[in-house]
């Protein structure tokens, strides 16, 4: 059986969270899971959003700590999106910062994104075959 895909996103304001992913993006709640677990649903895997304080350690046995300000990981979100002026218009006015323009590709169309916690995502409008136009017909 494979294996089931959760999204978890570390935020140090889960109600600011909360609503940026719902007006950025369309999700919805599903449910609060206590105090400092909201799930968010409408995307292709539920989002579990997670109060973590800034300054507390990452995990068992390592010595970073949650710093909120923009990061760079390799792994981010990309939410493909049907009109991606339409979707960017929505995420920057509930917060996103533009980290450059919409690009354009063989495949459609990109933009890349802060949230206001720091996370890198991007928006994603494919065009005609998608993906598979980088791949020999």
């Amino acid at each position: 059986m494979p294996a089931t895909l959760l999204v978890n996103i570390d935020v140090d304001d889960i109600d600011a969270a909360e609503s940026f992913y719902a007006r950025a993006f369309g999700l919805t709640l599903g449910r609060r899971l206590g105090p400092e677990v909201v799930e968010l649903l409408g995307a292709g895997a539920p989002i579990y959003l997670l109060a973590k304080p800034a300054g507390t350690r990452a995990c068992d046995g390592s010595a970073q700590r949650r710093d909120y300000r923009r990061h760079w990981t390799p792994v981010h979100l990309d939410f493909v999106v049907e009109d991606i002026e339409a979707a960017l218009g929505r995420a920057l006015e509930a917060g996103a910062s533009l980290e450059g323009g919409i690009r354009d590709h063989d495949w459609g169309r990109i933009a890349s994104l802060a949230d206001p916690f720091g996370h890198g995502l991007c928006l994603l409008q494919f065009k005609g075959r998608g993906y598979d136009a980088l791949v020999e017909a």
